[in-house]
C-alpha cells in the first residue's frame, strides 16, 4: 500500500509543472473573456471598412442605419449612454478599455469612448441628387479631413442636397472627417465623382448656376441675385480654384468681410457663404 501511494505521489510531482502552466493559461483566457487587457479583435484597415469615432458621429450612424454596422466597441461608462440607441440598431457593445481605442485611433483622437466599425454608404452620382433646398456644395480638390468635416457638419445644418468631391483628391470618410461633421456624414449626400468639371457640366444641363467662391472676385456675393438651384463651388485652401473649375463657373464672387482680414478659412467660407445663398433664395 505504501509503494503505491510513493508512486503515486511521485506522479503528481512530476505533473504539477505541467498543471501550474495549464493553469495559467486557463487564467489568461478567462480574464480576457471576462474584460482583461487583452487586445479586442479590431478589423485590418480595408476600403470597405469605415471607422467611426466619437458620441455624435457614432449615434447618428445607429440612428441613420444608412449603412451596414459591424462592430461596436465601447468603454463600459459610454456603453451605458449609447445602450438604447445601439440596441435599436441591433448591436450589442463590445466592452473595452480606453487605451485600447487610443492604440486603435492615435492619442489624440477625441473618440470619447465610442468606436464603429461598418462599411461604407452607397455611392451616388450626380444624377441622384434630389432638388429640395436648391443647393449643392463641390469641392475642388480640397484634402484637409478637418476642413471637409467641418463643411460636412455646415452642410448639414444648412441641409443641402449634396456634397460633391473628386473621389482622387478628397480624404476618406471616416475617422477624422466623421468625427468633425459631428453626425452629419449620415445626412448629407456625398457624391464621389472622376472629374468634377464634368459633374459640374452635368449640373449646368440640370439648370444649376454655378458659383465660384474666390477673396480676390471682382464681385460681391452678397450682391449677386440668385435663383435657385445653386452650386456653391470651393477650392482648396492656398491654391483656390483651379483654372477649369474656374472656367465652368457661371459666376465668381467674393465674401466681403469688414475687418482687416479679407479671408477666411474654406469651411468658415462655407458657412458664411450658405448664409447668404438660403438668405437669397427663401
Amino acid at each position: 500500500m505504501r509503494r503505491r501511494e510513493r508512486k503515486e505521489q511521485r506522479r503528481k510531482n512530476e505533473n504539477a509543472p505541467r498543471l501550474r502552466e495549464r493553469g495559467l493559461e486557463l487564467g489568461l483566457r478567462a480574464g480576457a473573456a471576462h474584460g482583461g487587457q487583452s487586445e479586442p479583435p479590431f478589423r485590418r484597415p480595408s476600403p470597405d471598412l469605415v471607422i467611426l469615432y466619437g458620441a455624435h458621429a457614432v449615434r447618428a450612424a445607429l440612428l441613420a442605419r444608412k449603412r451596414k454596422l459591424l462592430t461596436l466597441y465601447a468603454t463600459p461608462s459610454a456603453a451605458a449612454r449609447i445602450a438604447p440607441d445601439a440596441a435599436a440598431a441591433g448591436l450589442a457593445p463590445h466592452i473595452v478599455e480606453a487605451q485600447h481605442l487610443a492604440r486603435r485611433l492615435g492619442k489624440d483622437a477625441v473618440h470619447q469612448g465610442l468606436l464603429l466599425e461598418a462599411r461604407p454608404l452607397p455611392p451616388a452620382d450626380v444624377a441622384d441628387i434630389e432638388t429640395n433646398s436648391g443647393v449643392v456644395v463641390a469641392l475642388d480638390q480640397i484634402t484637409d479631413p478637418h476642413n471637409v468635416g467641418a463643411i460636412l457638419r455646415t452642410a448639414g445644418a444648412f441641409a443641402v442636397d449634396a456634397l460633391i468631391v473628386a473621389d482622387r483628391h478628397s480624404p476618406e470618410f471616416s475617422g477624422v472627417v466623421a468625427k468633425a461633421a459631428s453626425g452629419a456624414l449620415e445626412h448629407v449626400r456625398i457624391v464621389s465623382v472622376v472629374n468634377l468639371a464634368r459633374a459640374l457640366h452635368e449640373l449646368s444641363e440640370r439648370d444649376y448656376t454655378l458659383v465660384g467662391l474666390d477673396s480676390e472676385a471682382p464681385r460681391s456675393l452678397a450682391d449677386t441675385a440668385l435663383t435657385p438651384p445653386v452650386a456653391l463651388v470651393l477650392g482648396a485652401e492656398g491654391k483656390g480654384l483651379r483654372r477649369l473649375t474656374r472656367e465652368r463657373c457661371d459666376i465668381v464672387a467674393r465674401l466681403d468681410m469688414p475687418g482687416a482680414i479679407k479671408s477666411l478659412n474654406v469651411s468658415n467660407a462655407c458657412a458664411v457663404a450658405l448664409s447668404l445663398l438660403q438668405s437669397k433664395l427663401l
